[in-house]
């Protein structure tokens, strides 16, 4: 028989304490790291006070986004973030664009904001009563909008968008429009223009019957002039009214906006009696019926007010000086009121 070693049961309880404290510490380590982990997740990142713009290029992992945030300060543990996201399945699913970060947003939420491309969006409005022309200086000088077009003249531009041979000039409906980054001009001039469309057709659909306006474009046409008539919101009704009026009884619209408008680029901002006699195919002191198209973007409210004019008797309006008119229904009131508030008589 072999003689017990004395040392051996030692050692076995040395190894068996050892292991034990391992397991201990291991058990501790766990924990705390499930505890960081867990506090990782609702710990807002730290942006400070003002949004971060985040942009993720096409074909980014989390670990690559994980990367820069650490390099930048704003996120501590890269790691966690790369883990989070395996654990809920989503690493794989990170969408390009541009991002804000805004404060207080924690791992949690960017996660969310990076999977389901909630990308940061710039916003143009599109003004009631500009021009063509005006609109696409806008539209040239939007923030992030990628422009595509060589030139803005109106040819090019409905070319562009799929309507050649169209006129341009009140097509698209003066809105405000959210886009992100990298969105193309044509884009956003198409969304106008299919916008303008879908809301011309359903208000002719549902205008006054025994309007004499023969197709939506003719009231597309008279918006545009009560639009730029208009300086009171709430008498686009009665000057369309007016306007509907005079159509039907054959007199001719007299008004300044679509004289302006034919003068072109060359008006100086002072409209003169020649410059009513001067016939050209907008001035509708010489001719009669509507211009031939548009000479400015209408509102909604001004299409609106011209499928549903105010009823009345007036025929004829003046500018108080105040924004809003005098109405009459004959020429010789519309006279005094012109002496009135234009001439300053009384």
């Amino acid at each position: 028989m072999t003689p017990e070693n004395p040392a051996t049961p030692q050692l076995s309880d040395r190894l068996f304490r050892l292991a034990g404290l391992l397991l201990l510490l291991a058990s501790f380590a766990g924990a705390w790291l499930a505890m960081d982990f867990d506090s990782f997740r609702s710990t807002p990142l730290a942006t400070g006070d003002e949004a971060i713009p985040l942009l993720i290029k096409p074909g980014s992992s989390f670990r690559t986004v994980a990367a820069e945030l650490h390099k930048r300060g704003i996120l501590k543990h890269p790691l966690y973030l790369v883990v989070l996201a395996r654990w809920q399945g989503i690493d794989g699913k990170i969408k390009a664009g541009e991002y804000a970060i805004e404060p207080g947003t924690t791992p949690e939420q960017l996660l969310q904001q990076l999977t389901e491309g909630q990308v940061l969006q710039y916003a143009l409005t599109l003004i009631e009563g500009e021009t063509f022309r005006d609109m696409m200086l806008r539209i040239a000088t939007a923030p992030a909008l990628e422009q595509t077009l060589e030139n803005h003249d109106g040819d090019t531009v409905m070319q562009a968008i799929g309507y050649p041979g169209l006129h341009p000039e009140g097509r698209f409906l003066p809105e405000t429009y959210h886009y992100p980054r990298g969105t193309r001009d044509v884009d956003v001039l198409r969304r106008a223009f299919h916008d303008m469309q879908d809301f011309l057709d359903a208000e002719w659909v549902k205008r006054e019957a025994d309007l004499p306006l023969k197709t939506p474009y003719e009231a597309l046409i008279l918006a545009s002039i009560v639009e730029k008539e208009t300086g009171l919101a709430s008498e686009r009704p009665q000057i369309a009214g007016v306007f509907i009026r005079r159509l039907r009884k054959g007199m001719r619209l007299q008004t300044d906006p679509t004289v302006i408008y034919g003068i072109g680029e060359t008006f100086d901002g002072d409209i003169r009696f020649r410059d009513l006699r001067k016939d050209t195919p907008y001035n509708t002191y010489t001719r009669a019926g509507l211009p031939p198209t548009p000479i400015a973007m209408p509102g909604k409210d001004a299409i609106h007010a011209v499928l549903h004019p105010a009823p009345g008797d007036s025929l004829y309006f003046v500018a108080r000086g105040d924004g809003s008119h005098q109405f009459s229904a004959t020429l010789g009131a519309h006279n005094r009121a012109v002496d009135k508030y234009q001439r300053k008589r009384h």
